[in-house]
């Protein structure tokens, strides 16, 4: 199944009805510059290029008023995409967690909107402020999704009739409908993710994933890919006990702040 897109006023035929629903680095040999990637993301959350040769009164001045504009410009995005007046959420900002493989691993996170249908279908919305993916990188981008629709499903009894992305920027919807047989596929990879994750670190053994960001990174002296020596691995330590249905403390580590997001 292939996730759609659309970009206008959620009144298509086709769509779900649910009505009631970094800093400076320096490359060897070189004087400080800008690392590019942390460029882009200010211009991004901004909507405009950094401010550093702005004193800091005058910058933050500007920062405010490129938020304000950017706030602004996603608010124009979310109404080109969805018409809130036919719209009643069931729920919003609701925490879900569950246990999978035998108490083995805790899925747990906040999910932006949860729309109900009089049949009883379920849409889980996610808002973005980025910009849409490519079309190669959706996948991707929905992997944070599968995680409600599983947990739903496996709190619930209930797949998912839609996972959308609302990705306000863009004023774009990208929509994708899961099946029980994918949830199954994609918890069986979830397990298997936890188990080779627990014995790199049995193992302490994290191996480098070179890419082309490498080139910016400061940290090449600590990098075996480099030729350098990682800091001692980390004691293990005791945390405290917790259960599915506690309520963790925020902010913290969550679903919807995932990086490919």
């Amino acid at each position: 199944m292939s996730p759609s897109r659309t970009a206008s006023a959620d009144t298509s035929p086709s769509s779900v009805p649910l009505s009631g629903t970094g800093a400076d680095n320096a490359p060897a040999g070189g004087e400080l510059v800008r690392d590019p990637a942390a460029d882009a993301a200010e211009a991004d959350a901004t909507g405009q290029a950094t401010l550093i040769d702005i004193p800091d009164g005058e910058a933050e001045a500007a920062r405010i008023a490129a938020f304000l504009t950017s706030a602004r410009d996603l608010l124009g995005g979310y109404f080109a995409v969805e018409d809130p007046r036919r719209l009643e959420p069931a729920e919003r900002e609701t925490l879900i967690s569950t246990m999978i493989g035998d108490g083995e691993l805790l899925l747990r996170g906040y999910i932006d909107r949860l729309d109900i249908s009089p049949a009883g279908d379920l849409r889980v919305v996610d808002y973005k402020t980025g910009g849409a993916p490519r079309e190669a990188f959706e996948g991707r981008a929905l992997f944070q999704l599968k995680f409600y629709a599983l947990v739903l499903w496996r709190t619930r009894g209930v797949v998912p009739r839609a996972l959308r992305l609302l990705y306000l920027k863009d004023a774009e919807a990208l929509d994708y409908s899961p099946d029980q047989g994918e949830l199954e596929r994609f918890e069986r990879t979830l397990l298997a993710l936890s188990q080779a994750i627990e014995r790199a670190k049995q193992n302490e053994d994290f191996r480098p994933k070179p890419s082309r960001l490498c080139g910016w990174c400061s940290h090449q002296s600590r990098c075996p890919e480099f030729g350098g020596t990682p800091p001692p691995y980390p004691q293990t330590i005791t945390i405290a006990p917790f259960t599915p249905d506690t309520e963790p403390a925020r902010p913290g580590t969550l679903l919807r702040d995932d990086p490919l997001g």
